[in-house]
């Protein structure tokens, strides 16, 4: 029987089955979990249902998280399905093309600024809201996913690293004040994986090349190898765990000067 064999899991953000999104669904559903899925658009929704029925689910529901009409339609429909849930995945980052060309200064605007912490950072926060009637009383955990763009330069990488930062902060207060509720609140920092939300991000090969390279591992990671951790902090073999931020990554992270190891 799998650690997470009761628990419901949604989802949110899967876009493709190479997506980090598909490795945690793959990781809970092995694991014994129930899921549920959201769609951004009608182009994804039925790619995301062909990755519902793989994992044994009916339930995929679309959501544009820059929508606070659509978050809250979630949970109602949702309740069509359960009487409530215990884990919350938010795989959700997004900044205009345009703001990832160039170097940053030159490249941020107001308006791509505003759009990268909406996205990528703040939709956690109403998503968390919203699912709380359904959530509470259930020793239940929310996840949702940084990089390590957030604390170090990276070449490309510009405003989303100022997004995850703000998603990374977002998180920490969202385990303060939900701890007490009984909900833990944790985030998984990955290595860079090819998935269509790493296509945007330019040389993303060379830093593929690179992490293979200086890494202590010496190879990238799988999507797969990100669920099974996710698996367990959403799990209660992690209970004692909130607040957290836990790197999958080949050890890349602990690097000072990269190259000299």
């Amino acid at each position: 029987m799998g650690f997470l064999k009761g628990k419901r899991a949604l989802i949110v953000g899967v876009a493709s089955n190479r997506s980090i999104a598909w490795g945690i669904a793959e990781a809970m559903h092995e694991q014994g979990a129930e899921l549920a899925f959201t769609y951004q658009t009608e182009k994804l929704k039925s790619r995301v249902e062909k990755i519902a029925e793989a994992t044994g689910s009916q339930i995929v529901i679309p959501c544009d998280v820059a929508s606070d009409e659509q978050i809250r339609d979630v949970y109602a429909q949702l309740a069509e399905h359960w009487d409530g849930f215990d884990i919350l995945v938010h795989s959700v980052g997004f900044a205009p093309r345009e703001q990832l060309d160039g170097d940053y200064i030159d490249a941020v605007t107001r308006e791509g600024f505003q759009i990268a912490h909406d996205i990528s950072s703040y939709s956690f926060a109403a998503l968390a809201r919203e699912a709380l009637p359904m959530m509470q009383g259930r020793d239940a955990a929310m996840l949702t996913l940084t990089y390590v763009g957030s604390e170090r330069v990276l070449k490309g990488y510009n405003v989303m690293g100022l997004a995850k930062a703000s998603l990374e902060a977002n998180m920490r207060y969202m385990a303060a004040n939900l701890g007490p509720r009984g909900i833990r609140v944790n985030a998984i920092s990955a290595g860079p994986i090819k998935t269509l939300a790493a296509a945007g991000i330019a040389d993303f090969r060379k830093m593929l090349h690179h992490v293979e390279e200086c890494a202590p591992m010496r190879r990238t990671i799988t999507p797969r190898e990100v669920g099974d951790v996710a698996a367990f902090l959403c799990s209660d073999l992690a209970s004692g765990v909130t607040g957290e931020i836990t790197f999958v990554d080949s050890g890349y992270n602990i690097l000072g000067m990269t190259g000299l190891n």
